[in-house]
């Protein structure tokens, strides 16, 4: 590293890590937490085998939070698990990956389609921190009943409202507010949807 970035900071870096601050990843207790999420990952791709009731514990034990109803069909890449929250009756298919490095916050009645893509993962634009391997994150959150199609990645820091749905493949760079939906790269809303519309539920298989 070519200069000291953390100088007079006394602070881990799991907790830099924490507070959302820059940090660098090669801390012996952020190591160890990953290597948890990864073996529980697979344990749970090996339970799903029996059944989402086998599977439903380990999913607890990964996961922070993990609402009645929650069907996750593996596999399941995360970075630790337990800063994600996912609200009860959601549905996610196969090959989310859920970078939690910041929280991941999942409402009800979602339906997040296969190969998602949640990140909360920042990096420096300057190139000399981002050669010093410098991180950070920012925190991500979907409303209730929302729709991710198919291969949508949705970057730091964004929040998606109730109700809303994101076509398939779209990038989500910014905000996207309840009760639209939303397209492309960036995406961008492209029309309402009404009360009822909403309220009727989504299938994002």
């Amino acid at each position: 590293m070519s200069q000291d970035y953390f100088a007079g900071d006394p602070r881990t870096q799991l907790e830099r890590m924490r507070a959302g601050d820059l940090y660098l990843a090669d801390d012996p207790e952020i190591a160890r937490r990953q290597r948890r999420a990864m073996r529980l990952a697979v344990r749970y791709q090996a339970a799903h085998l029996e059944g989402p009731e086998a599977a439903r514990p380990v999913l607890v034990e990964l996961l922070g939070a993990v609402g009645e109803g929650v069907e996750v069909r593996p596999p399941l890449y995360v970075d630790y698990g337990s800063n994600i929250s996912i609200g009860a009756r959601t549905f996610v298919n196969y090959c989310l990956t859920a970078l939690d490095v910041a929280a991941i916050t999942i409402g009800e009645d979602c339906q997040i389609g296969p190969n998602v893509q949640l990140l909360t993962p920042t990096h420096p634009v300057e190139p000399g921190p981002r050669r010093d391997k410098l991180e950070a994150a920012r925190p991500l959150s979907i409303g209730d009943n929302v729709w991710l199609g198919g291969g949508v990645i949705v970057c730091p820091g964004v929040t998606i409202g109730d109700n809303s749905v994101i076509g398939a493949g779209a990038v989500v760079t910014r905000d996207i507010p309840a009760n639209v939906v939303a397209v492309g790269n960036p995406a961008r809303p492209v029309r309402d949807l009404e009360p009822e519309e909403a309220a009727d539920g989504h299938g994002a298989h």
